[in-house]
C-alpha cells in the first residue's frame, strides 16, 4: 500500500497508464510499465498493512520480499547462543551489530552475576565480551571505531576494497589497521575457524534444517519471540549434550533399549529388596513381593531388540 495515498500496487499502476494516454490497460501493458519504472520497491514510497514493521528487501536470489532480518551472537568457547535481535530487512549488519553486541554484554554480565562467586573463581567475564569475530559483511570504519571505543578486539574479515583513502580519519583508519594486524595473526585466524564451526552450527540447526528462514507471523515482537524459541532449544540440547551425550532427537534413534530397560529393572529389583527387608511386610500382600530380583534378569533376553538407526 501506498504510503501517500493508500493505493494498492495495481491501482498505483493502473493510474500510471492512465496518466500516460492508456484509456483500459491491459494486465501486459501494466507489466510493461511496471518494467520501465525505476525504484519500485521502496520503504519510503510503500508499506504492507497488515504488518507495518515488516521492510522490503531484495534476496540473495533477486526475489523481493518483506521481511525481517534476525541476528545472534555466539560464545566461541561453548557453542551457546547468548544474544538475539530481530530487525527490519532492509537494516545492514553494520547497524544490527551494533545493537545485538551490547545485548550480548548483558545477558553475559547476568550470568557472571548469577555464577561468579569465591568457591568457583570468575568462570564468565563479567564486563561482558572482549573480543567479536564477524564476517567480511560487518565491515566498515564506524563498525570498527564503535567497537575499539567500547574496548571489544575486532577480528572482521576484511572485504578487499583496494587502495583506502584516509584523509581527515586517523581515528577510522587505526581501527581498521590494527583488526586487519589482528585477523592475520594466528590468533585471530584461530577464532575465524571457531566462527566457522560454532556460528555456523547454531545457523544450520536455526535455519537450515529448523526451517526459521521462513515464519509465518506477523509482527517484529512475534517473529523474536519465535527465534528466541528456537534458538533457546539449542541452547538445551548443548545442555542436554553435555549431560547425557545425546542432544538431539535424530541423535537418539540409535540409543539401544537396553540402559531404559536396565533402569527400569534396578528400579524394580530396589522395591523389591526394600519390600523384602520391611519387617511388616508379609508375603501374602502381593505375590510380586516374594519373586526374585533375577527373575527379571533371566527375562532381559527373551527378545531381540531392534536398532532404529536407519
Amino acid at each position: 500500500m501506498r504510503r501517500d495515498t493508500g493505493e494498492g500496487y495495481e491501482e498505483f499502476l493502473r493510474r500510471l497508464a492512465e496518466e500516460s494516454g492508456i484509456a483500459t490497460p491491459t494486465r501486459e501493458q501494466l507489466a510493461k510499465l511496471d518494467r520501465k519504472r525505476a525504484k519500485k520497491g521502496s520503504n519510503e514510497d510503500w508499506v504492507n498493512p497488515h504488518d507495518p514493521e515488516a521492510e522490503i528487501t531484495k534476496l540473495k536470489d533477486g526475489r523481493t520480499h518483506l521481511t525481517y532480518k534476525a541476528e545472534h551472537a555466539v560464545d566461541l568457547e561453548t557453542g551457546a547462543v547468548v544474544a538475539v535481535t530481530v530487525a527490519g530487512g532492509a537494516a545492514g549488519d553494520t547497524e544490527t551489530i551494533l545493537e545485538t553486541l551490547p545485548q550480548a554484554g548483558e545477558h553475559i554480565a547476568e550470568v557472571a552475576c548469577a555464577t561468579n562467586h569465591e568457591e568457583v573463581g570468575e568462570r564468565v567475564h563479567p564486563e561482558g565480551p572482549i573480543e567479536a569475530v564477524t564476517d567480511k559483511g560487518y565491515h566498515s570504519n564506524d563498525t570498527l571505531t564503535a567497537l575499539k571505543q567500547a574496548q571489544v578486539r575486532s577480528y572482521v574479515s576484511e572485504p578487499d576494497r583496494g587502495r583506502r583513502r584516509w584523509q581527515d580519519k586517523p581515528e577510522a583508519q587505526q581501527a581498521v589497521y590494527s583488526n586487519r594486524r589482528r585477523i592475520h595473526g594466528e590468533h585471530g585466524k584461530q577464532l575465524l575457524r571457531r566462527r566457522g564451526e560454532f556460528l555456523e552450527r547454531s545457523f544450520a540447526h536455526a535455519y537450515g534444517t529448523g526451517g526459521m528462514r521462513r515464519v509465518y507471523l506477523r509482527g517484529r515482537e512475534n517473529v523474536y519471540k519465535r527465534v528466541l524459541i528456537h534458538l533457546g532449544g539449542f541452547n538445551l540440547s548443548l545442555v542436554m549434550r553435555q549431560w547425557s551425550g545425546k542432544g538431539t532427537p535424530r541423535s537418539w534413534q540409535g540409543f539401544s533399549a537396553d540402559a531404559p530397560l536396565l533402569g527400569l529393572q534396578f528400579w524394580i529389583a530396589s522395591l523389591l529388596r526394600a519390600a523384602q527387608s520391611s519387617p511388616s511386610r508379609q508375603c501374602s500382600d502381593s505375590p510380586l513381593s516374594c519373586a526374585s530380583p533375577l527373575l527379571f534378569s533371566s527375562r532381559r533376553r527373551d527378545k531381540t531388540t531392534s536398532a532404529t538407526d536407519c
